[in-house]
């Protein structure tokens, strides 16, 4: 039997201007680069230390 897989909603809620390169192409591997944009994404280890990087830019809108 497999088990569902558990997922993570976010938004972004910040702008990527003025912002380091590196958290530019965080939002992009989250396959968000517009405020308002959400995505829905597998909830890994990987996911959560990439929302972690740029935590001040996005919020979690619905985990399940």
């Amino acid at each position: 039997m497999a088990k569902a897989a558990k997922t993570i909603k976010v938004e972004q809620i910040g702008s990527a201007i003025r912002r380091h390169h590196s958290q530019r192409s965080t939002l992009i591997g989250l396959k968000l680069n517009k405020i308002g944009r959400t995505s829905e994404l597998p909830d890994t280890p990987a996911v959560r230390g990439m929302i972690e990087k740029v935590h001040h830019l996005v919020r979690i809108v619905d985990e399940k």
